[in-house]
């Protein structure tokens, strides 16, 4: 998103004047008169979500805020319960001199904690920004977190910029947290305090506080994969051969004879994995992870995309094949990567693909994401591609014609769609 786009506040405006001007123009565009000024672009287009809900601007909309058990039991849930304490001292110090408040909540945007000054929390309280809260644009309009989610990108906001009319002598900044890891949405963290208050700093501290989290989720995920080597040293001690220790989320802490990046797919219990270098191998549960060991000789991987009806993906390694069913858009990335063969395709080359543009680089990496904790380190990063050692074959129907294909001719995707024009085979 561009800066001017982000940012409500322009340096050397006068805020009270702006706050004037927002109303105005809030209550004609939104009373469905024409109004001289016109929203920022991201303003217009969460108002414009906002009014397709029929939410109502001159209330204060449903708040149904969860009993604290529920709240405690996503507290537990969250990754972000590891980093809190940081975040919390990021406002501290400022928190009562600035008159701000910092919420924190998960993906779905259900407010999990909250540090500020005691009056802008009782404030807050009024507008149902309080633990438990659901603050999403279909629960109480254009707000920065609700904004922020919709908008997978930080959100400033100002003023009469809310929807809700209780919410026009706010200022809110939200920016989301990912998974330094993985790319996936965690949660959103967000300063608020009254309009006039608003400082060009603020946005500084949200950055501040996302980076702060991220950094110190990363150390957390290194101290785990370091916990997970010494507890295991003494087994790895006595074993020979190529092997692989990993978390219960295939993270690699400890290979030997094999090299493989940072992670393979979560290993199960009841069922083989595949693993480029290894092969069909056996995962054997230890106390706090998993030692991966090849079961035969056989190191080479074939896979088979069936797309004839419900999109199948068969895996051998000289063995008992595995099959696994896909999601439509797991299939559509397999099929991509595939064809795009050795070269790969970055994050927004495959958001051209899967949704046309490059504004879906998130959706894309949060997607490829969850395809690697179901196939592993069949699929690579940076960029995306097959792993080298995997020969895959695509079956297309009865005729193996692309331009035959029902899946390729009825995909949503503009990449795939556009396979179906060549009558080959991939």
């Amino acid at each position: 998103m561009i800066v001017g786009d982000f940012s409500a506040i322009r340096p050397g405006t006068d805020l009270s004047k702006h706050a004037r001007d927002l109303l105005r123009m809030h209550e004609a565009i939104i009373g469905g008169s024409r109004s001289p000024m016109r929203p920022r672009d991201l303003v217009a287009r969460s108002w414009t979500r906002v009014l397709k809900l029929g939410l109502d601007p001159g209330g204060m909309n449903t708040r149904e805020p969860l009993g604290m058990d529920e709240v405690e039991r996503h507290r537990d849930e969250s990754p972000l319960s590891l980093v809190i304490d940081e975040l919390k001292q990021v406002v501290s110090s400022v928190a009562d001199a600035s008159h701000l408040l910092m919420v924190v909540t998960n993906a779905d945007g259900i407010l999990l904690w909250r540090e500020g000054s005691s009056s802008v929390r009782r404030r807050a309280d009024t507008l149902g920004l309080s633990e438990g809260a659901l603050w999403t644009e279909s629960m109480v309009g254009t707000n920065a977190i609700g904004t922020a989610l919709a908008e997978a990108a930080p959100v400033q906001l100002f003023s009469a910029e809310h929807f809700e009319q209780s919410q026009h002598p706010w200022y809110c900044i939200a920016s989301p947290i990912h998974d330094p890891r993985t790319g996936q949405l965690l949660g959103i963290v967000d300063v608020s305090g009254p309009a006039l208050t608003y400082h060009p700093a603020l946005s500084a501290l949200v950055d501040t506080g996302v980076r702060l989290a991220e950094v110190q989720l990363w150390r957390h995920h290194e101290d785990r994969l370091e916990r997970l080597r010494r507890t295991a040293a003494p087994l790895l001690a006595t074993l020979s051969g190529p092997m692989l220790l990993v978390d219960e989320n295939g993270w690699v802490a400890h290979s030997c004879g094999i090299a493989v990046r940072e992670r393979i797919a979560a290993p199960r219990a009841d069922r083989a994995l595949i693993v480029p270098g290894l092969g069909l191998c056996l995962p054997q549960l230890l106390a706090h992870g998993w030692l991966v060991r090849p079961s035969g000789t056989d190191r080479s991987v074939s896979a088979e995309l069936d797309l004839t009806h419900v999109p199948t993906l068969e895996v051998s390694a000289g063995g008992e094949p595995w099959r696994s069913t896909l999601t439509t858009r797991h299939a559509e990335i397999l099929l991509l990567l595939h064809v795009a063969g050795t070269a790969g395709l970055n994050a927004e080359q495959l958001s051209r693909s899967l949704y046309g543009d490059i504004s879906h680089v998130v959706t894309t990496r949060a997607e490829v994401s969850r395809l690697r904790r179901a196939l592993g380190a069949l699929v690579q990063t940076q960029p995306y591609r097959l792993e080298s050692g995997v020969q895959m074959t695509v079956v297309l129907g009865l005729t193996n014609d692309a331009a035959d294909c029902a899946f390729l001719r009825s995909s949503n995707s503009p990449g795939v769609r556009s396979l179906a024009g060549a009558s080959k085979a991939y």
